[in-house]
């Protein structure tokens, strides 16, 4: 059998500098690969997500990217989207302006600026559902898990799961001190998983480092991820969990974060996140930020 190569990218996503941020693997030409050669891989690389370039098979999209975790493959990534297209800008496949990018969530308009070496990738996604309230039982189990007392929960931010592609349940914490000091029993966490429906669980400090600033910590243990370093899809649901509780500044129609993650992993980064809001309720959600690569190789497959 012939042998077969693909380009493989480490990218550090949310960060002007290396080893710090979210790492992602991309893998271009990914349409050599078999599915089961993508899972294989992303569990070689051992990212917590890795980005699949394939050509389109359609006229609504340019490129198609799937990402796969270690264990299994998901249906959209924010940071390894980001990765993905700054590895096309630095391999010189990919340039600068708009373009269309298919996933197993659907189609994500996408804008590329800057230069390889200062890149900029905005990912324009649709908002998610906010679902009521979880109980009072399970929130006592959830504070138990995280070694949290009420009185430290931020009172203006109920906790409930966001659903889009992916579940997220927002916990707002009052102080960066008890945050930092956070370590749940993930074992618990899996366990509990399954009774609110949350795949990840974003705990944040509304205006941590000034006005519209956050600093937030995401555990993802059901998926194989203890904790994600900066994760630009849970802000950009952050970001429109916060329009629907009034706590974020809407101006011309446009509401806009900060989000800080990373410091307790020693891998601090920042995404910017962008809402746009109509009669009070989010249409439309701009996750952006820069990224740096680490190192490229190409890999070899008989």
């Amino acid at each position: 059998m012939s042998q077969r190569s693909v380009k493989v990218y480490q990218v550090d996503v949310f960060t002007d500098t290396l080893f710090t941020g979210n790492p992602a693997g991309v893998v271009l030409g990914a349409e050599t690969l078999s599915e089961a050669e993508m899972q294989a891989l992303a569990r070689e690389l051992n990212n917590s997500d890795s980005a699949f370039v394939l050509p389109p098979d359609g006229d609504d999209h340019e490129i198609i990217l799937r990402f796969f975790t270690p264990k299994s493959e998901v249906g959209f990534v924010g940071h390894a989207t980001v990765a993905a297209h700054v590895a096309r800008l630095a391999a010189g496949v990919g340039g600068t302006g708009n373009l269309r990018q298919k996933s197993r969530s659907g189609i994500q308009p996408i804008t590329v600026s800057g230069t390889p070496e200062n890149p900029h990738v905005a990912v324009t996604v649709p908002p998610p559902m906010c679902l009521p309230p979880i109980t009072a039982e399970q929130r006592a189990e959830l504070l138990d898990i995280f070694g949290i007392e009420t009185a430290a929960l931020d009172a203006k931010c109920p906790i409930l799961v966001t659903k889009r592609a992916t579940t997220r349940l927002m916990i707002g914490l009052r102080s960066t001190e008890l945050l930092a000091s956070l370590d749940p029993d993930l074992e618990a966490l899996k366990r509990f998983t399954p009774h609110v429906g949350a795949d990840g669980y974003l705990l944040f400090v509304r205006d941590a480092h000034g006005p519209g600033t956050f600093e937030a910590r995401l555990f993802s243990p059901v998926l194989g991820i203890a904790e994600d370093p900066v994760s630009g899809n849970a802000h950009g649901m952050l970001g429109a969990y916060l329009v629907t509780q009034g706590l974020l500044s809407v101006q011309d129609g446009k509401a806009t974060l900060t989000g800080h993650q990373g410091s307790s992993m020693q891998r601090p980064g920042k995404v910017d996140i962008e809402v746009s809001v109509s009669d009070g309720e989010p249409t439309q959600i701009v996750i952006s930020g820069t990224a740096r690569v680490v190192f490229t190789t190409d890999i070899l497959l008989s």
